[in-house]
């Protein structure tokens, strides 16, 4: 048995997931054990499994893709390969119905005056986020994403910046207690 997925991406991010001269699509096909089939045309792209099948790598690969397809950058894509990182999406119809003017205000607030917003949620939360068409994708631990996705769903339902921040940085400062608690608590003898 193999694995096999296609998935489709929008046309203008095809360049960015073949790279220069190929290089981004080498890179995920060897940190994966994949081979990636890529429709220049159509942005379908089909990921075969060439290693062992119980491996994980395949399924990353294909988060790594939807990434790429999302606005993230090659190397924070690659991200997702480091400890227990995922990506998640969020459809901002959701929030904002079919209205696209609606959804544009919404990435606006997200994105906030010259990415401000967006950059002090990455900051606060410890993730990173795209905002790409009606989608806000994040890459992050699982608890962190949590997180990410709260402050995002609050900012779309109209909540106050400084308040999602507020927020953000209190749920830091609990992490980091219970780390520096839980560091307290071993015996270093």
């Amino acid at each position: 048995m193999s694995f096999e997925k296609l998935i489709r991406i929008p046309a203008d991010r095809i360049g960015v997931l073949i790279g220069k001269s190929g290089e981004v699509k080498s890179q995920i096909e060897k940190a994966c054990s994949v081979k990636l089939e890529i429709d220049s045309e159509t942005g379908e792209t089909l990921i075969i499994g060439v290693g062992m099948i119980e491996d994980i790598q395949p399924f990353k690969a294909v988060e790594m893709v939807y990434a790429i397809g999302r606005g993230f950058s090659p190397r924070n894509a690659m991200k997702l390969l480091e400890g227990e990182n995922t990506l998640h999406i969020i459809d901002l119809r959701e929030f904002a119905g079919k209205s696209p003017n609606q959804v544009e205000r919404i990435k606006g607030r997200i994105i906030g005056e010259g990415g401000k917003a967006r950059r002090n949620m990455e900051r606060l939360s410890d993730t990173s986020i795209s905002v790409y068409g009606r989608t806000v994708s994040i890459i992050g631990e699982t608890s962190k994403l949590k997180l990410a996705v709260d402050a995002i769903s609050a900012i779309s339902t109209g909540s106050m910046h400084g308040a999602v921040y507020h927020k953000l940085e209190s749920a830091r400062s609990k992490d980091k207690l219970e780390r520096l608690k839980l560091w307290e608590d071993q015996n270093v003898f």
